[in-house]
């Protein structure tokens, strides 16, 4: 993921939409118009081009697929194009504006399918730069932003009251904890997995609970409660709130009193509220995460040369000041500094709120990937079981640590285990070269739930234990064919229903046991193993510089995995998180 508005530049907090990418894209566009008014000019001048016959004739068509809570301000935008003559190169402007859910283009575009779309108006940088980090996914080109809006949280004005809106500020920590506490409030969201909004409040609590005694479980236990809340979209979001003021309404446990929302959702929905059903809005304190909505051009070797004309045409014809009034009076912001009083009030905002507020620390790759990863096996509590190398050569330092690779990678898969809940399930082998007779692996603790007790240890004490005890093997080399063999059997014969089963395995080499399974053989069962009903999808982490990344790729994708690489085990952490991610995508679009 790159590092635009989620997280970094992401909109975790960065101020929303670009001024410098918003100025490169005004000033190309202005010269491209120029050079062609120049060269039509001159085209006119040498009878190359004649007015007989009206633009529309010929007129240039474009299809924006939009993000469906800006689509209805680009649709009017549009019809105002087109009523105003509106040209490029000559040519008139056919704009169709589509409200499309940004996940689901983005997954079209992941498969690398077309979206039936020259422009795609997503509602966060985020989603442009999962495509721009997928080498199989169609290209697609942002050339700037058409406005924004921060992230806040929702509620009926009787939870506003009781948590003192608007005397009161919070941090973001503070108001979902305050939602744990009261189980009155009930807070709701999208999904994190499909919603950008969703994802950068969870990202913006986690990054708050990283700095906190016990956050971390504060944090997971949020997840939790919310994860029994979620709705499929933002606008579904909105639904689950009490449909009138009535006692029955406002009582009911399955309406929400609590929603995280966009400063934008809240305006449109108060907008047409029945009196008592407004909302009134918390802009937390330590700052609003921000949806962005990038303009991309999708495909650009696909499109015509009057198409990318013409859409860029388009993005300059949204940044005249009559547009950003039209942005502004559905409910987005304009301005990189700007947060209008009548906005703010519109939406349910009252002082002292830091609306203005970005976020004091913009999300990066790496916490956005590690949210979504916790979030992704929180919601379906998962079975892994993690297989280590023990050959000697994690004996080796890791550069500029004054570590092994087995000390860097124990305490990397340390961390990875606070991450999970009780009701996960986690198990640990390890490999060499016999190491339990003529096997290469050794089984140190059975994969069972982590809470499970037994001998007064729960098992993520007994897995604590065992990984700190992981400790290379003298002489040993790397028996990895017969171990991913052993193990994926093991796995898939004890798949569990309702769970993400997967099976992790770290190495920092290629396999080194000259009697055990060709790797063509091993290709084979694997395959024969994999099954899309019962899928347990292998990931395979490279670590180091000796690891073979492609055979990696290769061994897992058989699977339906993933193959990974680290060049420090630190890394691992991430890695793993981001490959569960991979995989339950994978795994909903089958």
């Amino acid at each position: 993921m790159g590092r635009h508005s989620l997280p970094d530049q992401y909109g975790a907090g960065g101020s929303d939409p670009r001024p410098r990418i918003r100025r490169r894209t005004v000033a190309l566009a202005t010269a491209l118009v120029l050079t062609v008014a120049g060269g039509a000019a001159a085209a006119v001048r040498s009878g190359l081009l004649s007015f007989g016959s009206s633009c529309r004739d010929h007129p240039v068509r474009l299809t924006v697929a939009a993000s469906p809570d800006v689509a209805p301000a680009l649709t009017v935008a549009a019809k105002r194009a087109e009523d105003s003559g509106l040209t490029s190169d000559g040519q008139c402007l056919e704009i169709g504006v589509t409200a499309r859910e940004s996940s689901n283009v983005a997954e079209t575009l992941a498969a690398g399918k077309d979206p039936d779309a020259q422009v795609w108006v997503a509602d966060s940088d985020l989603w442009v730069q999962r495509i721009t980090a997928n080498r199989k996914a169609t290209r697609v080109t942002p050339v700037g932003n058409v406005a924004s809006t921060p992230v806040a949280v929702a509620m009926v004005p009787a939870a506003a009251k009781s948590l003192g809106w608007p005397k009161k500020t919070y941090s973001w920590l503070e108001l979902a904890g305050a939602t744990l506490q009261d189980g009155s409030l009930r807070l709701g969201a999208a999904d994190p997995a499909r919603s950008a909004t969703g994802l950068l409040a969870l990202t913006q609590i986690g990054a708050a609970a990283a700095g906190v005694k016990d956050g971390d479980t504060q944090a997971a236990a949020l997840m939790k409660t919310l994860s029994q809340r979620t709705s499929d979209t933002d606008a579904q979001v909105l639904d689950t709130l009490p449909r009138d003021a009535s006692g029955a309404e406002q009582g009911s446990p399955r309406r929400n009193r609590a929603v995280v929302v966009t400063e934008q959702a809240s305006f449109t929905h108060n907008a047409s509220a029945d009196a008592g059903t407004g909302l009134d809005l918390f802009y937390p304190k330590d700052g609003s995460p921000r949806l962005d909505y990038p303009y991309t051009l999708v495909d650009k070797t696909r499109l015509s040369t009057d198409e990318s004309r013409a859409a860029i045409r388009f993005m300059t014809f949204l940044r005249r000041p009559e547009q950003q009034k039209l942005l502004q009076k559905h409910g987005f912001r304009t301005s990189d500094y700007d947060a209008p009083q009548t906005l703010v009030a519109a939406a349910g905002g009252s002082g002292p709120q830091p609306f203005a507020e970005p976020a004091a620390r913009p999300a990066s790759d790496t916490a956005v990937e590690e949210t979504l990863g916790t979030w992704t096996i929180t919601v379906q509590s998962a079975r892994l079981t993690t297989v280590v190398d023990a050959s000697s050569s994690m004996s080796e330092p890791v550069p500029g640590t004054g570590r092994s690779r087995m000390d860097v990678t124990k305490s990397s898969l340390l961390q990875a285990l606070a991450t999970f809940t009780p009701q996960d399930e986690i198990g640990l082998w390890e490999f060499s070269t016999k190491l339990d007779g003529d096997k290469d692996y050794r089984v140190l603790v059975p994969t069972e739930r982590l809470g499970d007790t037994a001998a007064g240890d729960t098992q993520r004490d007994r897995l604590s234990a065992a990984f700190g005890d992981l400790s290379p093997v003298p002489d040993g080399a790397t028996g990895l064919y017969d171990t991913t063999l052993a193990a994926y059997r093991q796995a898939t014969a004890s798949y569990v229903k309702g769970k993400f089963n997967a099976l992790v395995i770290l190495t920092d080499g290629v396999n080194q046991d000259p009697g055990s399974i060709s790797r063509t053989a091993l290709l084979t069962e694997l395959r024969k193993l994999a099954s899309p009903e019962r899928p347990v999808p292998l990931i395979m982490i490279a670590v180091g510089p000796d690891a073979d990344r492609e055979e990696a790729a290769q061994i897992a994708g058989a699977t339906g995995g993933s193959g990974q690489s680290v060049t420090d085990p630190s890394q691992i952490h991430t890695v793993i998180l981001k490959a569960i991610v991979a995989a339950g995508t994978q795994g909903n679009e089958d």
